[in-house]
């Protein structure tokens, strides 16, 4: 009952603030988007020092991949603020002529933010830059998972942002049950799908609209006209360099021929021995499991009896360290756990097929991935890739660097999630676009009122056709018993 009494509260007085209209101008917003910006910048060694606490991630995993984005959507929002909130002019239409008609971007009003464990400083500040440039009052719910982040957050927000229009809560289920139990005006989560229909249930009782960012197997197609080396390195890159392998859009399996598979294979080996080492857990590049539960639950994909025997590299572990190397697998059954649930960790199953083009079918025969991956020189292939494969993202020869490119939008489809954010796509995942159309009272057009008349008919049919002679009798204000 407190949690559920506290976070009612919370909410209660960010409303407050919000009706106020403390959060609608531009300058107001550009000054808490200015003071994220220099909170990455100054509390750099202290964000940098929780994100190691919490997942043992190397310094510069935690600067490429969390708060340089961050400085950047900082950096990209401050620049086009004036432009999104500018209303726009559209075309006015002939039936409500003289008029002017304009779509303007207006906040939501307060909106909750939960964000996720796994890059817990850039997933619960990006959403927020969107929220807070389109004018909203926030709540930010940080993973309890990661808590070391979550209490900097909560320590650093009040002291760079308006702290009566934004504010933390910390806690775990029993806190994140009571925020949902209110109401708002968006919820935006990012997670597992599991969660994700928990959150949506309880989004359903008020209506309110929801954006999920959640995950999926995300397939990497190798073709065998690549660039064998470059290949691997960015899989190793996009699977084991982010968070070892705990992303969202990191690999999740790999499909190639039986025929390149040995040479794909030989290379991989090669790229991780010079990555991380002889003694992989020993790697100060690779990022811990984040808890036992993780641990234990990738141990068990990874021991399951018709996968135990597919391990072809690495398999090692250190339940103490939370440490598992990363680790290849050849031909793991589809039926497998491994290959049913998104791994969201160091494993990487090799799955071969006969033909290259047989990986669509593959692909499609499972839930939409949150990003699909192919690495061919072939551009017909391409083509049938992008035309084929439906996801939410997809890069061509390369792995996961499409989250930096703030023109284009993240999210998922399908299981992998519903709505989009970064640059433009988070300033309107949290903004109402609303029609306005403005008249004065010149243009009375009589054959729009009763009463209906089947010359008012046919000069209405001229005007919706475009017929001049209509639009200049309804102007003049013609009663339908002249002739058209």
């Amino acid at each position: 009952m407190e949690a559920v009494a506290a976070a009612a509260q919370a909410r209660e007085r960010l409303r407050a603030s919000f009706a106020s209209g403390r959060t609608r101008p531009a300058a107001w917003r550009a000054a808490q988007l200015r003071g994220l910006l220099r909170m990455a910048t100054e509390m750099e060694d202290e964000i940098c020092a929780a994100l190691r606490a919490d997942l043992a991630k190397p310094r510069t995993e935690s600067y490429v991949h969390e708060i340089s984005l961050v400085t950047s959507s900082c950096k990209f929002a401050l620049k086009n603020l004036e432009k999104w909130m500018k209303p726009k002019k559209v075309p006015a239409g002939l039936l409500t002529f003289p008029s002017t008609a304009r779509v303007t971007a207006e906040p939501l009003g307060v909106v909750l933010v939960i964000s996720a464990w796994n890059y817990p400083f850039l997933l619960a500040i990006d959403p927020v830059i969107g929220a807070i440039a389109a004018g909203n009052a926030v709540v930010l719910k940080p993973s309890e998972i990661a808590p070391a982040t979550s209490s900097l957050l909560a320590d650093l927000l009040p002291r760079y942002v308006d702290s009566s229009c934004i504010k933390v809560v910390e806690g775990g289920i029993a806190e994140t049950t009571a925020l949902l139990e209110q109401k708002w005006d968006k919820i935006f989560y990012t997670g597992n799908s599991k969660v994700g229909r928990i959150v949506m249930s309880f989004a359903a009782k008020h209506l309110t609209p929801v954006v999920l960012e959640l995950g999926g197997k995300c397939p990497v197609v190798v073709d065998s006209d690549i660039d064998l080396h470059v290949t691997a390195k960015r899989i190793a890159a996009g699977k084991w360099g982010c968070n070892n392998g705990q992303a969202c859009i990191s690999p999740d399996y790999i499909i190639t021929t039986k025929s390149f598979a040995p040479k794909l294979l030989d290379s991989l080996r090669k790229v991780l021995d010079k990555f991380y080492g002889k003694d992989l857990l020993q790697s100060a590049d690779l990022s811990r499991i984040v808890n036992s539960n993780h641990f234990n639950r990738l141990k068990a994909l990874m021991d399951e009896g018709m996968v135990s025997n597919k391990i072809v590299f690495g398999g090692q572990s250190d339940e103490q360290q939370l440490k598992i190397a990363p680790t290849l697998l050849l031909d793991v059954p589809l039926d497998s756990a491994i290959m049913k649930e998104e791994i969201f960790g160091p494993l990487l199953p090799i799955i071969t097929v006969d033909k290259i083009h047989d990986s669509f079918a593959l692909i499609n025969s499972m839930t939409k991935p949150l990003a699909a991956y192919l690495f061919s020189k072939d551009s017909k292939l391409k083509r049938q890739f992008e035309r084929n494969v439906s996801a939410g993202g997809m890069i061509f020869n390369d792995t996961s660097i499409h989250l930096t490119n703030q023109h284009l939008p993240f999210g998922g489809v399908g299981e992998s999630g519903m709505g989009a954010y970064h640059g433009t796509f988070s300033f309107e995942a949290f903004t109402h676009k609303k029609a306005v159309l403005d008249r004065n009272f010149l243009g009375e057009a009589k054959a729009r009122y009763p009463p209906y008349t089947p010359g008012k008919l046919k000069i209405l049919k001229g005007v919706l056709q475009g017929n001049p002679l209509a639009m200049v009798q309804a102007a003049v204000g013609c009663t339908g018993r002249a002739r058209v």
